[in-house]
C-alpha cells in the first residue's frame, strides 16, 4: 500500500480496488430482509419523496464506521480488549453478547426470506410449503453457507474465493433490483423529475404528511381526516428516525475491525478502509434500497395502488370481494383503532363476558372480532381513505412481485426478485456465522480460525435452520422483541464507545485527530450519535408502550435487563483507573 501511495493517484486508486473486501462484507449483511422490508414500507408510505432517507442513514453509517476503521487500523489492536482496558469492560461485553444475540435471532429470518424466494418465485414446482421442505432447504443452506464461510477461514486462495463469492453475491442483487426499475423506465411508468428531488432532504416529514398521501388526506372525510393524518405523521416521523440507526447495525460495528484486522491491515490502510466503505457498502446499499423504494412507490404508494390489474378487489364495494384483498390483514391492523372506537360494546362485551380468561385469550378473541368487522367497514370509507390505508400497509417482496407482473411480465418478475431476495438473504446468512466465529473468539480469548471460531460460525447456523419452529407464532414475537431491543440499545452505546475512543489520547496516542480533522470527525460522529439514540428512544418507548399482551411479558424483562445494564456501565466507568496517555497508538 505504500508503495502504491508513492507511485501516484492511479497506482493507489488501482490498489484499493485490487485489495477492497471488509466494505463488502458489510454491504452483505446490510443488504438483508431488514433492509428489504424498510425500503418496501418507504416506498408504500412516502412514494419517491422519502429516497433521501435511505442516502443520510447510509452516511451516518459510513461515518461510525469510518471512525471504528480509524482506530482500530491506528492501533493495530482488537476493539474489545482496548474497549475493555481503557473504556468500560461493561462496554465491551455487553457489545459481543448483543452481537451474538442478534447474530443468532436475526439469522433465523434470512433462512425464512431465502426459503420464500425459492418457494414463491425460483422453484415455485419443487417446493410445496411443507415442514418437510423448509427442514431440507434450511439444512442445504446451512451447508453451503458453512462451505463458503470455511473458505474465509483457511485463508490465502480460499479467502480470495470468498470475496469474489460475496462480491458476486451484492453484484447480482445489485443488478435484479436495478434490473426492475430499468425495465419500469422502458415501460415509461416513471417521473425522473420526482425521483431525483426525492433525494433532497424533506425535514417537513417529522410532521405533515409527504407527497400523494398529503393530497389523499385532504380528500378525506371529516370523521377520519385527523386520524390518517395523525397515522401518517406517525409512521413518518418512525420511518425517519429509524433509518438514522438502521442502515448499520451492532453486529455490523464488530465484524468491520475484525475482518481487516485478520487481512493483516495496518495504518496505511486507513485511506482503502474508507473508500472500501464508500463503494462496497454505500453504493450497493443506495441503489439497491432506492430501487426497492421506487418500485414499492409506483405501484403502492397512493393512488398508484388504484389499478385493478394491482389489486382488483380492494376498492370494491361488496364486504366479500375485499376480503379477497392480498393486502386485507395489514389492512385490518391499520383500521384497528377505528373499529375499536366505533364497535367500543362490542368489544367491551367480550371482556366482560370473558372475565374467567386469560388477557392472551382475551386478546385473541377481540383479534377475531376484528377481522370479522373488517371487511363491512372498509366499505364505508371513501376511495382516498382506502388508498391511504393500503399505502400504511408493510408488504414483503412476493406482494411486490405479483404487483409488478402486469408491467414486467409473471416470469420475469419472479425470476428478478426471486434471485434479488435469495441473494440478499444467503449473503446475510453468511456473514452472521461469520461474524458469530469472530465474537466467539473474542470471548474465549482464542485465535480467529480455531476451533471455538468454527463452533461460533456453527452455532449461528444451526440457530437460523431452527427458524422452521423457533421464528413463528408467540416465540417469534418474543425473539425478535429480545434482539431487536438490545441491538437497538447497544447500537447507540457501541457509537457512544467509539466516540469515545476517537477522542483518547490514551488508545490512539499521537495519532488522535487533532485542529479542524478533529472537528469534522466530532461533528459528523455527533449527528450519528444522536441518531442512534433517537432510534433507540422511540424504539423502546414503543414497546414500553405497546398494549399488546403477547408480548408485554417479553418487554418488561427487556426493560429490566436494560436498567441493569445502564447501571453495570455506570459502576464501570465509576471503578475505572486513570491510564498514562501513550506516546504512539501503533508502537
Amino acid at each position: 500500500m505504500q508503495e502504491a501511495h508513492e507511485k501516484g493517484t492511479m497506482a493507489t486508486l488501482f490498489a484499493f480496488v485490487r485489495l477492497s473486501g471488509p466494505g463488502w462484507l458489510q454491504s452483505a449483511i446490510t443488504l438483508g430482509g431488514g433492509s428489504l422490508a424498510g425500503a418496501l414500507y418507504l416506498g408504500s408510505l412516502g412514494g419517491v419523496n422519502m429516497l433521501w432517507l435511505q442516502l443520510m442513514a447510509i452516511i451516518m453509517g459510513v461515518v461510525m464506521l469510518s471512525a471504528i476503521s480509524y482506530v482500530t487500523l491506528s492501533t493495530g489492536k482488537k476493539p474489545f480488549g482496548e474497549i475493555n482496558d481503557h473504556i468500560n469492560p461493561a462496554l465491551g461485553w455487553g457489545w459481543v453478547i448483543a452481537t451474538c444475540l442478534a447474530n443468532m435471532i436475526f439469522i433465523m429470518p434470512q433462512f425464512s426470506l431465502c426459503y420464500d424466494a425459492l418457494d414463491k418465485n425460483l422453484l415455485p414446482d419443487l417446493i410445496d410449503g411443507s415442514v418437510t421442505s423448509k427442514w431440507v432447504v434450511s439444512i442445504i443452506l446451512l451447508l453451503a453457507g458453512g462451505f463458503v464461510v470455511l473458505l474465509n477461514t483457511r485463508g490465502g486462495t480460499g479467502a480470495k474465493i470468498f470475496d469474489v463469492l460475496l462480491k458476486l453475491l451484492v453484484g447480482m442483487v445489485v443488478i435484479c433490483f436495478f434490473g426492475v426499475v430499468a425495465l419500469m423506465a422502458y415501460q415509461g411508468v416513471l417521473n425522473w423529475g420526482e425521483i431525483f428531488a426525492g433525494f433532497i432532504p424533506d425535514l417537513s416529514q417529522l410532521s405533515s404528511p409527504t407527497g400523494n398521501l398529503a393530497l389523499l388526506v385532504d380528500q378525506a372525510s371529516d370523521a377520519h381526516r385527523e386520524f390518517f393524518r395523525n397515522r401518517i405523521v406517525k409512521d413518518q416521523s418512525a420511518v425517519m428516525i429509524g433509518a438514522a440507526a438502521t442502515a448499520v447495525g451492532i453486529n455490523m460495528t464488530f465484524l468491520l475491525p475484525y475482518s481487516m484486522l485478520a487481512r493483516g491491515w495496518d495504518r496505511p490502510f486507513r485511506g482503502l478502509a474508507r473508500f472500501d466503505l464508500s463503494t462496497g457498502m454505500a453504493i450497493p446499499y443506495i441503489i439497491v434500497t432506492s430501487c426497492v423504494v421506487i418500485a414499492s412507490g409506483a405501484r403502492f404508494n397512493g393512488s398508484n395502488y388504484n389499478d385493478p390489474k394491482v389489486d382488483p378487489y380492494w376498492l370494491s364495494s361488496d364486504p366479500a370481494e375485499v376480503a379477497k384483498s392480498p393486502i386485507i390483514s395489514g389492512a385490518t391492523a391499520v383500521i384497528t383503532p377505528l373499529l375499536k372506537e366505533t364497535y367500543a360494546d362490542k368489544y367491551a362485551e367480550i371482556a366482560a363476558n370473558d372475565a374467567d380468561q386469560t388477557p392472551l385469550e382475551i386478546a385473541d378473541e377481540q383479534k377475531k372480532l376484528t377481522a370479522s368487522l373488517a371487511p363491512e367497514y372498509l366499505t364505508t370509507l371513501n376511495e382516498s381513505e382506502r388508498l391511504i390505508v393500503a399505502s400504511l400497509v408493510q408488504r414483503n417482496a412476493d406482494q411486490l412481485s405479483e404487483a409488478l407482473a402486469p408491467l414486467l411480465g409473471k416470469q420475469t418478475a419472479r425470476l428478478i426478485f426471486g434471485l434479488g431476495v435469495f441473494g440478499m438473504g444467503f449473503s446475510t446468512i453468511i456473514i452472521l456465522m461469520l461474524i458469530n466465529g469472530y465474537a466467539f473468539t473474542e470471548m474465549l480469548g482464542a485465535k480467529a480460525g480455531g476451533a471455538p471460531h468454527v463452533i461460533g460460525c456453527v452455532v449461528a447456523g444451526l440457530a437460523g435452520a431452527s427458524w422452521v419452529i423457533a421464528w413463528t407464532g408467540e416465540a417469534k414475537i418474543w425473539l425478535a422483541i429480545v434482539a431487536s431491543s438490545f441491538a437497538i440499545l447497544l447500537l447507540p452505546i457501541a457509537y457512544t464507545t467509539f466516540f469515545l475512543m476517537m477522542n483518547s489520547k490514551r488508545i490512539l496516542g499521537n495519532q488522535k485527530p487533532t485542529g479542524i480533522s478533529m472537528v469534522i470527525w466530532n461533528v459528523l460522529m455527533f449527528v450519528s450519535v444522536v441518531g442512534a439514540f433517537c432510534a433507540a428512544g422511540q424504539s423502546l418507548w414503543g414497546k414500553w408502550t405497546d398494549k399488546n399482551p403477547a408480548s408485554a411479558l417479553a418487554t418488561n424483562v427487556v426493560m429490566g435487563l436494560a436498567v441493569a445494564y445502564i447501571l453495570a456501565v455506570a459502576i464501570g466507568f465509576f471503578l475505572r483507573k486513570p491510564e498514562e496517555a501513550t506516546s504512539d497508538a501503533a508502537e
